[in-house]
């Protein structure tokens, strides 16, 4: 079992066992285990984060995720020539109907033909949305098999707690915080462009690719909200109340996300994290993480930027 924080307040219970004794020892240890994965695991994506001056989503990393951007587009599809329609006759209107041209104005009360169109036409372009949205949030909300992995996300001012629920009943539970710039040497985070300011956490929520996650949410004290936007989910933390959301990876690599929900002055600094990858992995990370979740992260975090390092000098 991992030790948790017991108190709310601003000092830190320890994640992990991050001794001193047998430093050299778990270093090698790290370091062959991260030189055997080289050649036996593809390369990890980067990190899915906000990028300057981005305009869309970030790059899918689910279906669900997928089809809302698809959703997005065909609405466009819709959006951008009622916009240039109304702006057109706004501008038709006021010139052609401006008072210098019509010192006695029109009073035509009524049209049966623009008033079939304008009554026609919006229930048509509804429907024509109504139909993929509904499909889109069935997807939402319907797994495409059952829950291979079950974790419970607690929202509490200003972090997340997470547990997860295994088989065996031993659950492994640790909180996750915004990353502090004095601890990036230590947990081996020094890369900014993957582990960025007001981003990047302590303990990410590791999970396998291409498994069905199911995540139970709630709060333990205000409102929050758990939202990641490369898997296309939020889901709301509401203190009492166990909300559920799922999700499943396509592509190994780091996700962000943050609290989607003011819940106090500390709300910017509330980020999430998740990880995804090999299933190989995941096993390895989650045996390490029963006895010390900071060596098995670092050891996780080894491995990956092992195989990093080495595809830079492959290119």
């Amino acid at each position: 079992m991992v030790l948790r924080r017991q108190s709310h307040g601003g000092h830190r219970a320890p994640a992990g066992n991050f001794g001193r004794h047998n430093v050299l020892k778990k270093t090698l240890s790290r370091l062959g285990a991260a030189a055997i994965a080289t050649s036996a695991t593809p390369i990890a994506a980067m990190a899915a984060q906000p990028e300057e001056w981005q305009m869309g989503f970030q790059r899918a990393a689910t279906d669900v995720m997928e089809q809302i951007i698809w959703f997005e587009r065909y609405t466009l599809v819709f959006l951008v020539p009622i916009v240039l329609l109304v702006l057109g006759l706004i501008a038709w209107v006021l010139i052609r109907y401006r008072a210098s041209r019509n010192p006695v104005p029109s009073r035509t009360s009524h049209n049966t033909t623009i008033e079939i169109i304008w009554t026609v036409g919006p229930i048509v372009i509804l429907l024509l949305l109504a139909v993929p949205s509904f499909q889109l949030l069935t997807k939402q909300y319907s797994p495409p098999s059952e829950p291979e992995i079950t974790v419970k996300a607690t929202g509490y001012q200003w972090y997340w707690g997470y547990e997860y629920q295994t088989d065996d009943g031993e659950e492994i539970v640790f909180d996750q915080l915004l990353l502090r710039d004095i601890d990036r040497e230590q947990q081996q985070k020094q890369d900014l462009d993957i582990y960025p300011r007001l981003l990047a956490v302590d303990n990410e929520l590791v999970v396998p690719v291409d498994t069905t996650v199911r995540v139970l949410v709630t709060a333990a004290d205000v409102l929050h909200s758990w939202a990641v936007p490369a898997f296309g989910v939020k889901m709301d933390a509401v203190p009492g109340r166990l909300n559920e959301t799922w999700f499943r990876a396509n592509e190994e690599g780091l996700y962000y996300g943050q609290c989607s929900e003011l819940c106090g002055k500390d709300h910017a600094f509330m980020p999430l994290a998740v990880r995804v990858v090999s299933r190989a992995e995941f096993e390895e990370w989650t045996t390490l993480a029963r006895q010390d979740l900071g060596e098995a992260n670092r050891t996780l975090i080894a491995r990956i930027e092992a195989r990093r390092k080495l595809a830079e000098l492959a290119e």
